[in-house]
Parts: C-alpha cells; structure tokens; sequence
C-alpha cells in the first residue's frame, strides 16, 4: 500500500476525493494532512475520513525542521499539496527529491506564481480574453510552479464566465484527473485493466 501525505490550506475537496478514490481502488492511502491554518475545513475533512491531521506554523515550516522530521518519520511514497498556499522549503524538497507534486487550476507557465490562485486565477484567465483554462500537475521545485508539467487537462472559458463558472469546470478536471496522476506517478495504473 502506497503512502500519501497531503498538504493544504482551505476547503481540502481535492484531499477528499483523493483519499475516497484510494480507498475504494485500495492500492494507496493518505496517511496524514498537513495545514497551515487553523480554521480551514480540511482539517473537518480530515476528521471524517479519520486520517491524522497536523497544524503548523511557519516557524515549524520555514525556520526548523520539525515538519520535515515529522515527514521523515512516515516516509510517504508522494507529497501532494492540493490547495497548499506555501512555498515548500528547500530541505523538505532535498529530502524528497521528485517526490512532491501539485495541482494548479490553469495551464502553466500561464497564471502561475506567488499569489496566483483559486479565484485570482481565474479572473486573471478571463481578464485576458483566454478561450481556454485547465489544469496542470506539476513536480514541485523551489520556485513557485516553475517544476517539470506531468500533466495538463483543459476546458473552453465561455464569453459569459465568471470566477465562480469556470472554477466549477477548472474542479470537475481536478477530480477526474489529479487521482489518476498520482496513481500513474506512484506506478499504480494497471494497463491491462483500463
């Protein structure tokens, strides 16, 4: 059984759906969420799926490294930041070589970077008369979105779009597609069953 720790920083839907479809595939399991605040809802989720759930501050994050101890100690196969606002520190990536990913709601290099996401994406993809959007999952390095693509799916923008209109397609390509990503990275996709 494959090891997945997931980083996040809100509403957690993309963890959700990730530990519900390993669950039910029984080939992978998250073994702990990792947040940044307090308040975010993935931490209920987390609650409810009765996986382990690890508050921290940047002081924890950034400045020692009680995180990466704690990421030491369960030695997952794959870090997934799904929603993660922060920027990984560099001796959690040295540690982890090629070993954590994320999903980011538009195409890159397009509209990616410090600052840009959820809702700021999307009125940045509208605002620029785009006629398309989508998703990228991509390999984490030490600049914001800037590591290697392993994935992009994409969906039209409409001329009547909003925020909120395209973040509901933007997400019906995160749950379709970022579980069988990282199915495919951990080496888990049965070919001969699909």
């Amino acid at each position: 059984m494959k090891r997945l720790v997931v980083f996040a920083s809100g509403s957690g839907s993309n963890a959700q759906r990730v530990a519900e479809y390993f669950k039910e595939k029984g080939t992978a399991r998250i073994i702990g969420i990792y947040c940044n605040r307090s308040d975010a809802y993935v931490l209920k989720r987390a609650e409810k799926m009765d996986i382990p759930a690890v508050v921290f501050d940047k002081e924890a994050f950034f400045r020692s490294e009680e995180i990466l101890r704690r990421l030491e100690a369960l030695s997952p196969d794959l870090i997934v930041l799904a929603g993660f606002l922060w920027k990984m520190p560099d001796h959690i990536l040295r540690a982890f070589p090629q070993k954590v990913i994320n999903i980011h709601p538009a195409l890159l290099p397009k509209y990616g970077g410090k600052g840009m996401y959820g809702d700021h994406v999307h009125r940045a993809v509208i605002a620029a008369g785009e006629k398309e959007s989508g998703i990228s999952v991509h390999y984490v390095n030490e600049r914001y979105d800037e590591g290697a693509v392993v994935l992009q799916a994409r969906c039209p923008v409409m001329p009547d779009d909003t925020p909120e209109t395209l973040a509901k397609r933007i997400h019906a390509l995160e749950y379709a597609y970022f579980p069988v990503v990282i199915e495919q990275i951990l080496g888990l996709k049965n070919h001969s069953s699909d």
